[in-house]
This record gives C-alpha cells, structure tokens and sequence, in this order.
C-alpha cells in the first residue's frame, strides 16, 4: 500500500498557514485533481488515504446556490467539513459562516474570520460556549426552549436570538426536527418570555432535514414562519426582520437528484411573498462540499470468499466513508485500474471489526495491493466524522486550487 508520506517533508506542498499568503504557493497551475492521473500523483507524494479537496469546485457550488436563492445570504455550516480551505474559499466568494461548537468558533477564528460574519446556531449550549462566541465577537444565538432563553437573560444587549421551530419532514434522509426546535404553537410563548426578560428576539429558523426529494417542507416551513414573524410583529415581541431557512440542499450520490436551480424554484416564490424588511439566510453545508471532494483509499490486501473477491482498503466505515452510517448517504466507487473482466467484489475498510464493510456485490476488475479506490461526493461529514478507531489514521485532507488566482497550491492539513 502507498506510504503516507510526511506532509512538512513534502517539496513543494506548504503548511496550511503559509498556503494563505501568495508568496507561498506554487507557480499558478489549474489543477483537475479527480482525473486519475493527478489523483495518483498527489497519492505518490501524500500517501493514502486522501480525502483530495477541490476549492475550485467548492467555489462552483458557492455561485450555483447564491444564483439559486439571490438576494439570501449563504452562511456555510462548519459541520459537514470544518476545513480551513473550505472557510477562506467561502469568505472570498462573500459568503457567511454557520458556527455550532467552541470548536468551530476557535478555528474560525485563529483563521482572522470577521465574528459579524458569523452566527452561533446550536440550540442547545453550554455557558461556556456561549462566552466562547460572545468573545470572540458573535452576537447572532439560537434557542428553542424555555430553558435557553434563560440562559441569555443576563447578556440582554450583548446577544440577539433566532427562535428555532420544528417542522418535521418525513421524506428527509436525514430528519433534523425531531431533536431540536420547538413546535409552532409555542414560538410565541418563547418570544413573549424572551421579550420579558429583555432579550432581543431577532427572528425565526428551521431545518426540515437533508437531501429532501424536493423543496414542498422547505416552502412549507417558511410559509409557517412568515406568519408566526407577523404575529409576533403585531405583539411587537421583537426586531423579527431575519429568517433562516437551514440547509439541506441535495447533492447526486449513487442516486441522482433534481438540479438545485429546479429544486430552489419555488423557494424563491415563497422568499418573494415574505414580509418587507426580512432578511433571508441559509445554512448550506453538505451542498458546498460535498461534490467538492474524493476519497482515495488503497489496497492492503485481498482474499476469495464464497466467490467474492474481498478487498481490504486503508479507508472504511471508521473513516471517510462514516457517513455511510451517519449520514446514511451511498458513494459512487470505482477503481483507477481499467480491466474488461469484471467479478463479484466486496470493498472492506481495514480495522477487524465485521461491519466495516464499504459496498458489496460490485463488480469490480481484478485488483491488486497498491491499487486504489476514488469515491465521489466525499466531501461532506466523511473526514469530519471519521475515528481512529484501531490506531488506523484519519485520511489527510489534501486542498488543491486554494485561491483563484493561485490554482495550482497545495495544502494537506492537519499540516
């Protein structure tokens, strides 16, 4: 299996610090790094597995929703792939940061990210990360029951709330309304009790849930809102001039999915009927990223079972492809190596547990230790999600075509 080779040791790759200043990236060179031959290249010189992250093409999802939803400021959520190139590429294109954790808060800003940039959209926190976003400069929370507001009650004038409401969708893969967010009837009664204790109440947010056939929910809940933010007006509960209408816009995986600009059409329609004076946000995370990058794993060994060839990768379930138990999503696979015989193959990732098993019943050309497997549309809560479990290492996350105008950098990262 290739070597992993050591990122600081590698001519001509530059540590994640120094790859944001211009005089320490390479000769400006386009780099397409899912064509085969550059993903063995970059292979040769970082070792595997990679997970090989594309700014260029993050930058095309960028302008793909904002032409999508014009005049809604894209907040990018740090979760699916809380990476330093994805952050800077997405404040460059001008868009907003999504922050959950102390965690996201720090990095974002030891990368000198402008705080009013972002906001803090976990409803349920610690006092402690709240202090953390306060002083790093947020002033933007989200709460969704009676027990959150409380904890505001001494920042009035340091901190403003979204108010999170649930509405379920059923045909999500992954429904995010049953965990978090209030139920519509009580988002004034929380509004009142915010009202009461001086804190500023800014404005409503929801998430029907990711990778949703289509937008109906989407419309649905933004309906809802809207009238819950006239109703709360006419008690004059609040600023209510925000609405952030969550993320969860669908990527092609193994399945195909309606383009984005078909699948915003009548969320744009429903954006145009709100009340004047609404701003409109979103929280894309998994349609930034995720056809932004590949996973790369190579071959550690192989064995015939019950006339199957099993193939043993240095990348599985505890790893990059986590989210096909968390996130429930199915990747495109395929081998670099070319063959016309194709047998019954089964992918396996390389700790001993037996559920570590990727895909089985492909059909696959005959392979060899060394060889090695890209996945597709890996770019979101894979490395994010991904364990060491059994010592077997975290892929490194190689970001190619960091700046527009610096194409052919280089940056693994952790440095």
């Amino acid at each position: 299996m290739p070597r992993r080779a050591s990122p600081r040791a590698t001519t001509g790759a530059v540590p994640w610090r120094c790859c944001l200043r211009t005089a320490s990236v390479r000769r400006p060179r386009f780099i397409d790094p899912f064509q085969p031959a550059e993903v063995r290249r970059l292979v040769g010189e970082f070792g595997s597995p990679l997970v090989i992250l594309d700014c260029e093409r993050v930058r095309v999802q960028f302008r793909k929703l904002r032409k999508a939803l014009p005049g809604v400021d894209l907040h990018y959520a740090l979760k699916p792939m809380p990476h330093p190139a994805v952050v800077q590429t997405v404040i460059e294109q001008g868009g907003y940061l999504d922050l959950a954790t102390s965690g996201e808060v720090h990095l974002v800003q030891r990368l000198g990210v402008a705080p009013d940039r972002c906001i803090h959209t976990h409803p349920i926190k610690r006092e402690q990360d709240i202090a953390n976003a306060l002083a790093f400069g947020v002033r933007l929370f989200v709460a969704d029951n009676p027990d959150e507001v409380r904890k505001f009650a001494r920042l009035s004038g340091e901190a403003e709330l979204l108010l999170r409401v649930s509405f379920r969708a059923p045909g999500a893969v992954c429904d995010l309304s049953r965990k978090l967010g209030c139920d519509p009837e009580d988002v004034l009664p929380l509004a009142r009790l915010a009202a009461g204790l001086g804190i500023g109440v800014r404005g409503l947010t929801f998430h029907v849930g990711s990778q949703t056939a289509d937008a109906t929910k989407h419309v649905e809940a933004l309906t809802a809102s809207a009238k819950l933010i006239a109703a709360a007006r006419r008690e004059r509960l609040g600023v209510l001039d925000t609405l952030d209408i969550g993320g969860g816009f669908p990527i092609d995986y193994a399945q195909p999915v309606q383009d984005i600009g078909r699948f915003c059409a009548p969320l744009r329609v429903a954006v145009a009927k709100l009340p004047t004076r609404v701003r409109v946000i979103a929280e894309p995370g998994r349609y930034i990223v995720g056809p932004s990058a590949i996973g790369v794993a190579s071959v550690m060994g192989r064995a015939r079972r019950e006339g199957h060839w099993w193939y043993y990768l240095d990348d599985g379930l505890y790893g990059s492809y986590s989210g096909q138990l968390f996130d429930h999503a199915r990747y495109p696979v395929e081998p670099l190596r070319d063959g016309e015989e194709r047998l019954p193959s089964v992918l396996a990732g390389p700790t001993c547990d037996s559920i570590d098993v990727i895909a089985e019943n492909l059909m696959l050309p005959p392979l060899k230790p060394g060889d090695l497997i890209v996945g597709r549309a890996m770019g979101a809560y894979t490395w994010a999600s991904a364990s060491e479990f059994n010592f077997f290492p975290k892929a490194t996350v190689v970001a190619v075509n960091l700046r527009p105008g610096d194409t052919g950098s280089i940056a693994p990262w952790p440095p």
